[in-house]
């Protein structure tokens, strides 16, 4: 906490954490706004291939979060995305279970619409799953979706980065094909994920790898049962043999659609008890909606009250303003330096003499 990148990105606290890189909420100097930034968590030629990758991603569509800028510095590379205020969809299954049947159409028909832009610019994400699955905070209104993290995705004439008879993804989510030797992803291996998360949000866990779909849908303890339109959607979608999937996302939404499960209805009625609250976590002390404040520890009235009694507060100290914090440490360390260079030169300088004159 309190690093800046590049003169302009200050980190305030982590987010969440992934496998390429721990996501933070930083405060943008430039733009004096909050955004999300991944940071990436190991530096060799294949993590920075794969950030690069990922930062150079530009897919415009309404339910793909992709990056907006990046900073580096000295080991230590970072980009931004703007934040998703309304958690994940993992979050929402963790805090209701199984959710209602036309919530979990809506955001399925909204992923497989991000997964069709994806493969039509030649991208498979190849970590499909609900934490990656993010949402606005809509609170009661209208769900919406976005398909984040393309940290491992590839194209399909870009070159492997791994190599060997396994594969990178999320255990449970990895469709079986990919463990093949020799394997190369293909957009079936996304709709395999996709369907696996429908699973999840039907039934409030994660069937193991050999479940039988359909049976597991018609068995889960739900108050309203799962179409069997809906059960025949998923089911292809998670089929465990790829020529039994639907060719392509865009098949998928179609049938999906033909289910009626998406006609307009009021956000009340496609929600159920279901609230997409804001999961932000809250601003640790010294900071508010507006950047880095300062505050006076004297008064009692603000300072941070202990992790027990408020766990969601953070019970750090409030940080200086950015430019007190690290000015003097920059202008120190620019000293010392200039120290250390001067010593150097005087130290050749009289090895020259030395040799020179005897």
């Amino acid at each position: 906490m309190g690093d800046v990148f590049a003169g302009r990105y200050e980190l305030v606290d982590p987010l969440g954490e992934g496998g390429t890189g721990v996501v933070w909420r930083v405060w943008d100097h430039r733009h004096q706004q909050y955004a999300a930034a991944k940071v990436l968590r190991q530096v060799d030629a294949s993590s920075l291939l794969r950030f690069m990758r990922e930062q150079s991603l530009r897919l415009e569509h309404p339910h793909i979060l992709t990056p907006t800028g990046w900073a580096g510095e000295d080991d230590k590379v970072l980009f931004t995305m703007p934040i998703a205020s309304g958690g994940s969809v993992a979050t929402l299954i963790s805090d209701y279970g199984p959710l209602p049947v036309r919530l979990t159409a809506e955001l399925l028909d909204q992923l497989l619409s991000a997964l069709e832009a994806t493969h039509a610019q030649n991208v498979i994400h190849r970590d499909v799953k609900p934490a990656n699955l993010l949402l606005d905070a809509t609170g009661t209104g209208h769900p919406w979706l976005w398909l984040g993290d393309f940290g491992i995705a590839a194209g399909g004439d870009a070159p492997r980065l791994t190599q060997g008879p396994y594969t990178v993804g999320t255990p449970g989510y990895v469709a079986p094909e990919a463990f093949e030797l020799g394997w190369q992803p293909t957009p079936a291996a996304d709709l395999y994920a996709a369907g696996m998360c429908a699973v999840e949000m039907l039934t409030g866990a994660h069937p193991a790898p050999d479940a039988d779909i359909a049976t597991l849908l018609a068995a889960a303890h739900r108050e309203e049962p799962v179409p069997d339109s809906l059960v025949a959607v998923v089911a292809q979608l998670g089929h465990a043999t790829v020529n039994e999937r639907y060719a392509h996302a865009g098949e998928a939404r179609a049938e999906l659609r033909a289910t009626g499960l998406l006609e307009p209805l009021e956000a009340h009625r496609l929600l159920g008890d279901v609230e997409v609250f804001d999961h932000t976590p809250a601003l640790p002390h010294g900071w508010s909606e507006h950047g880095p404040t300062e505050v006076d520890d004297a008064d009692p009235s603000i300072a941070a009250p202990p992790m027990a009694a408020a766990p969601t507060v953070s019970t750090m100290p409030p940080p200086p303003p950015p430019q007190q914090r690290h000015e003097p440490a920059r202008k120190m360390r620019a000293v010392a330096l200039a120290a250390i260079l001067m010593g150097l030169g005087v130290v050749l300088i009289a090895v020259s003499l030395f040799v020179v004159f005897g």
